[in-house]
């Protein structure tokens, strides 16, 4: 049995396009969807194991509990583009939206300790490489890692 070929850097990419009804359970399998994608491109360890299961967690959970209220008569959209040197995740919900400076906050501070929210937007930020907030019949969070090897 002949081993599979490299991908050519900058030749292939992978284009993932999901939808999941705004429901905590679903989350699980789209973490392992999109990590599956990146193993495919042989990222590091830590991307497919911290970075990316964590950022994308949080991202599709204040989705569905903040954006879309918990309602489960809504939905999340999940765009994926990976390739051999960067990931770019975009979670779409049926929100209004939010002002990411304002949420921004750094949960470590002495004022932010006992806050219940903003940690999920923290720890996106610390890791992946870009974060960008914008509305587009929604509310959508980009947000995009570079392979580091």
């Amino acid at each position: 049995m002949s081993s599979p070929l490299p991908f050519a850097p900058g030749r292939v990419h992978i284009a993932l396009e999901l939808e999941i009804p705004s429901d905590v359970r679903y989350i699980e399998r789209v973490v392992e969807i999109v990590a599956r994608q990146c193993a495919q491109f042989a990222y590091p360890q830590r991307q497919t194991c911290l970075n990316i299961p964590v950022a994308l967690s949080e991202a599709l959970s204040n989705a569905i509990l903040r954006g879309n209220g918990d309602r489960s008569d809504k939905y999340v959209q999940v765009k994926v583009d990976v390739t051999q040197d960067r990931l770019i995740l975009e979670v779409l919900d049926e929100g209004l939206g939010f002002n990411f400076e304002e949420c921004l906050q750094d949960p470590t501070e002495p004022d932010n300790i006992e806050r219940e929210d903003g940690r999920g937007l923290f720890l996106m930020t610390r890791l992946m490489d870009r974060i960008e907030r914008f509305s587009n019949h929604g509310n959508v969070i980009r947000m995009t890692l570079r392979r580091h090897d």
